[in-house]
């Protein structure tokens, strides 16, 4: 899988493209994450300029219109592959499991990060993304955005977590879209509170009663709607 960032600062991504399962993931190519500097698509302009005052006044910077169309056309022509455009915003549909679940079937991802006041309008008309959101909250701009986007994607690739089943049993995921049930390890009591005894009987049968009940308790009692 692929995913293309677009973006005024791709050093944002440094530390977070070489951690943790990303990082692994990335080096045994199961996944590629290239990143585009809009700022070089930046015509006939020795500043490199990509912002520009909106018309009709108002506060803020708008990111222009020419550059961003003609640098995700650019990308695009890099590989064969079709790449589903994702604009973040605040203003995009509410990202959740089933859709992280729908994009990781994508074979490739195109994430256009704003700044900002955002796009110029005309972006969207003319590319026509996606436009998809991590929250009712602003941020600075859409890197942190595109970060939760493919932290969400990437873990549920065939082979980036160690055991296929993690995803799987996970809260919201495919299998179980109600709330993961409590988990415990070592030791057994820390502080007077007590593992659960039926996790240490041995008894799968027992043990897995004991966790479809708490998957619905804790969805019962955190996310009601869930259950409706």
């Amino acid at each position: 899988m692929r995913f293309d960032i677009v973006t005024l600062f791709p050093a944002i991504f440094d530390g977070y493209l070489t951690q943790g399962l990303l990082d692994k993931a990335i080096r045994n190519e199961l996944v590629q994450i290239k990143r585009h500097d809009l700022r070089d698509w930046a015509r006939d302009n020795p500043h490199r300029q990509v912002d520009d005052r909106p018309f009709g006044g108002g506060p803020g910077m708008l990111l222009q219109v020419e550059p961003t169309v003609n640098c995700v056309e650019a990308i695009e022509a890099m590989d064969d592959r079709p790449a589903r455009r994702i604009l973040l915003t605040p203003q995009g549909k509410r990202l959740d499991q089933p859709t992280a679940e729908d994009l990781a079937d994508s074979p490739r991802v195109l994430l256009l990060c704003g700044r900002y006041e955002g796009f110029d309008q005309r972006v969207v008309d003319i590319l026509e993304p996606e436009e998809l959101s991590i929250g009712d909250f602003v941020l600075n701009g859409g890197e942190v955005a595109a970060m939760v986007v493919i932290d969400a994607v990437v873990r549920l690739l065939p082979g980036v977590l160690g055991d296929e089943n993690s995803s799987r049993e996970d809260s919201f995921s495919r299998g179980n879209r109600l709330l993961e049930f409590p988990q415990y390890t070592r030791p057994r009591t820390f502080r007077g509170h007590e593992v659960p005894e039926v996790l240490l009987s041995g008894d799968h049968g027992r043990i897995a009663a004991w966790r479809a009940d708490q998957v619905r308790l804790r969805t019962e009692q955190r996310r009601g709607d869930l259950l409706r």
